[in-house]
């Protein structure tokens, strides 16, 4: 089941913030206007008050008034594009998605994925699966001649199913004289849900969450 959500917590607290702050000056603002009206109209003629420093105030509230309206345009402007990223990421529910990470969700229906690239082609190649704490679970000789693609159903050395949770790929790749080949590795899968957190706007495939700056390629679902 697909879902779109969003977390604004954050940019709720800020404008509430705001508003209260705003809210809260605006009665000390007017309380000062007449104090400094009173004081004006009352003062001796023959020795009036400095109202240097009343002005000074006045211009500090102006200021401070200014940044509270400032600050709560700019929180509706962020809300807007954060509402107009979360309607395009939307998009891509249902679709493959790529990402530039070595890491991938694993989910007791569907396997950890990756795809790789290495240049130039290896003579042999090696994966190694790691769990959250940097421990390798399984190691896997991959043919370096196959396409590159390589899935995990959580199977670990010893047998035992691998908990639900995200896994890392590393490839050890070597050339036919046993020197290292660069390879690139992604992280891909079906997005299924869209989601908004401080972080900005996530894509979560089988069970892991991507951010979009990650996002590399999409695919639509005919071409899987």
């Amino acid at each position: 089941m697909t879902s779109v959500s969003s977390s604004t917590s954050s940019s709720q607290q800020s404008t509430s913030s705001a508003a209260a702050a705003a809210s809260a000056i605006t009665p000390d603002y007017n309380m000062f206007l007449q104090l400094l009206t009173t004081q004006m109209q009352n003062q001796d003629p023959l020795d009036p008050m400095d109202t240097s420093q009343y002005t000074q105030q006045l211009v500090q509230y102006s200021q401070v008034e200014q940044e509270m309206q400032q600050t709560g345009t700019l929180n509706n402007i962020l809300s807007s594009l954060s509402s107009q990223n979360m309607a395009q990421a939307s998009a891509y529910i249902g679709k493959e998605a790529r990402f530039d990470t070595d890491l991938a969700g694993l989910s007791s229906s569907t396997p950890a994925t990756w795809t790789y690239t290495a240049d130039p082609k290896p003579a042999s190649l090696v994966a190694s699966i790691k769990d959250a704490n940097g421990n390798v679970v399984d190691q896997v000789t991959l043919d370096p001649a196959t396409e590159g693609r390589f899935s995990w159903d959580g199977k670990e050395a010893d047998g035992t199913q691998a908990a639900d949770g995200t896994y890392t790929l590393a490839l050890a790749a070597k050339d036919a004289s046993g020197a290292d080949v660069p390879v690139t590795i992604n992280s891909v899968g079906i997005v299924k849900n869209v989601v908004s957190d401080s972080s900005g706007v996530m894509l979560g495939v089988n069970g892991a969450r991507f951010s979009m700056s990650g996002l590399v390629a999409v695919s639509s679902s005919d071409d899987i």
